[in-house]
């Protein structure tokens, strides 16, 4: 019968790991490199290099340019990537990310997605402490007076984002159209305001609303588009909830939410490419 194998019983092949430095380096540059810039980012000399480089050219997996002799990864490489992104679960990869950062912190974490009617609840890990809040699957939330919501009013397109928060005020009243007397004028200069600090926090932190007595911390999974697949969102009493926006709180779920996006294939910025 077969027994799992353990980690320290993995023997791997030394000269693939070492290789492989290269690939990895051609990859957080986002660029094409020299051969000398390209070896010093793998931690080896350009001669040691040179042979690694030639075999994954015959893979298809690394391509040189034959006027500037730049390096740069080829289309098995490419080909690669793009099967493992369509592959990948979102919804899953952070499942498993937020039942581990709810075991950190001690608090219930929340994954949001956008629905037909916005920010849309999908899947909620509870804490062991008692949390008297009507958090479920399903539960839409405010895009103004939530953390959940505030992030995707940062990241989605404007115009998709203005139109649901008209809506969500009660400025249209159906055929008759115009704004509803009885429903406040947005702000919108207060909005973007407060936008503008979610996307260079890349965080949103609600306190004590939309419910007295309960905080919470929000960020978002980007994929590897750019683009935002969901929001992961922290949530707790406020005796217990630190809302200091450099608390080990707010760095947990930041780092959690980065590490899915990165999983999802999201590069935040592009190292600029070494001279040659």
């Amino acid at each position: 019968m077969e027994t799992e194998e353990s980690p320290r019983d993995r023997r791997g092949i030394q000269s693939i790991e070492v290789g492989g430095q290269l690939l990895l380096a051609l990859a957080r540059s986002g660029a094409a490199m020299v051969l000398r810039d390209l070896a010093r980012e793998a931690g080896m000399t350009a001669a040691k290099a040179h042979p690694y480089l030639v075999s994954f050219g015959k893979l298809g997996l690394v391509e040189q340019d034959p006027v500037t002799g730049r390096y740069d990864l080829g289309p098995q490489a490419l080909q690669l990537g793009l099967v493992g992104l369509q592959r990948l679960d979102p919804l899953r990869i952070a499942t498993k990310a937020v039942g581990e950062l709810s075991a950190r912190i001690g608090h219930s974490v929340a994954i949001a997605v956008w629905g037909s009617h916005g920010p849309t609840i999908v899947r909620v890990e509870e804490s062991s402490y008692p949390l008297h809040v009507n958090l479920r699957t399903g539960s839409v939330m405010s895009l103004l007076n939530t953390a959940t919501g505030l992030v995707f009013a940062a990241f989605m397109p404007a115009k998709l984002v203005e139109a649901c928060i008209a809506d969500e005020s009660g400025r249209s009243v159906g055929n008759a159209g115009g704004p509803r007397p009885d429903w406040p004028a947005v702000d919108w200069p207060a909005v973007e305001a407060t936008l503008a600090e979610v996307r260079r926090r890349g965080l949103a932190r609600a306190v004590g609303l939309p419910i007295p007595g309960i905080n919470a911390f929000s960020a978002p999974v980007f994929d590897h588009s750019r683009n935002i697949a969901l929001v992961i969102t922290a949530i707790g009493p406020s005796g217990t909830f630190d809302v200091d926006w450099d608390s080990p709180l707010a760095a947990a779920v930041a780092a959690s939410a980065e590490a899915v996006s990165r999983r999802l294939g999201y590069l935040p910025a592009a190292t600029p490419a070494l001279a040659g």
